[in-house]
């Protein structure tokens, strides 16, 4: 990743460890997709709301790869239907701007709780 702003890094680890795209991770962050793109290239920087989502999707990413143990099996659950959600996905729930939600659901399996 050479030549990469940390920032971008960041970017492309979360999207790749939790399995969305650019859009996705927009629409999670509740901005543009080119709001991303300026983020990528360092004319912009997260700012405010969009500094605290991403600051919360990082600590769910974090939360996600401790209750799973592998990534696959986070980006499996993350990815899959659950009831918790009535049949939606936690994605579905994430790109709804619901990390909220998301990170309830974690702590219910973390205390053993099937969702």
């Amino acid at each position: 990743m050479a030549g990469l702003s940390i920032l971008a890094e960041r970017i492309d680890h979360l999207t790749s460890s939790i399995g969305i795209d650019d859009a996705q991770f927009a629409a999670i962050l509740e901005v543009q997709p080119r709001t991303v793109d300026r983020w990528r290239s360092e004319d912009a920087f997260p700012q405010h709301e969009s500094r605290q989502r991403l600051e919360s999707l990082i600590a769910l990413v974090d939360r996600l790869h401790e209750s799973f143990k592998t990534p696959d099996g986070a980006i499996r659950w993350l990815h899959g239907e659950s009831g918790y959600f009535g049949g939606l996905t936690p994605l579905d729930a994430l790109l709804r701007g619901r990390i909220d939600l998301v990170d309830a659901a974690l702590e219910a399996i973390d205390s053993g709780i099937f969702v």
